[in-house]
């Protein structure tokens, strides 16, 4: 999933010669901290909430305010993974998307992008969810997928996540059956350590506020 497959219809950019007033009153309407800047097709700039609030006149056109953040932007083939790394390292509540020329296409906001990776993790499917805790050097995609797949069932979606000052990672794996009695005990039967698992109990709302904690730890 690309850039260009992010963009969400609901946010406008600004123009230098709209006012600071003018923008605070969009992020509010939008319920964003960020606005892009473009003059016809040419993406300028990102103007942040901390602009705006910079002791400076509200009659003030946006051109005339000095801003903080770089010119962030991305280009609209970059993969997802590059817009989650630049949204999180920045701070950003939305993220210009441009062509090659640098024309603006649209911005892509934390809830569209939330919302892919919903579709992503196959969040919104039936199923169940394990998580396993292993040494790096012990993980093995392919034995962990013959091991589901011997039990007629079938990986979703997968996210491996390595943890600080450690040799160990955890698996969280989203498997299309909701009973995992019989995939758990061929886990333990090949000495996986299962450190958590979400079976057909789960009210799939609590799993997508799992999902939601698990990418708050990601930091995305």
């Amino acid at each position: 999933m690309i850039a260009s497959e992010l963009i969400s219809d609901i946010v406008v950019p600004i123009k230098t010669s709209d006012t600071v007033d003018e923008a605070i009153s969009m992020m509010a309407e939008f319920k964003i901290s960020h606005l892009p800047v473009v003059n016809n097709h040419s993406y300028l700039a990102l103007v942040s909430e901390d602009d705006l609030f910079s002791d400076v006149d509200l009659e003030t056109p946006i051109g005339n305010i000095k801003l903080v953040l770089p010119r962030l932007m991305i280009s609209e083939h970059q993969h997802i993974y590059d817009v989650i790394r630049m949204m999180s390292e920045h701070k950003l509540s939305l993220l210009p998307v441009v062509d090659a020329d640098e024309n603006y296409l649209g911005a892509i906001s934390m809830e569209s992008l939330a919302d892919k990776m919903v579709q992503m993790a196959a969040i919104n499917q039936p199923g169940a969810i394990i998580v396993l805790e292993m040494s790096q050097n012990d993980y093995s995609l392919s034995e962990i997928a013959q091991i589901i797949e011997s039990n007629d069932a079938k990986i979703l979606s997968m996210y491996v996540t390595a943890k600080i000052d450690s040799t160990n990672m955890e698996v969280i794996l989203k498997i299309n059956k909701q009973d995992l009695t019989p995939i758990i005990s061929t886990f333990n039967r090949y000495n996986y350590t299962i450190k958590a698992s979400y079976g057909e109990e789960e009210d799939p709302g609590d799993l997508k506020d799992r999902f939601d904690s698990l990418m708050n730890y990601l930091n995305v």
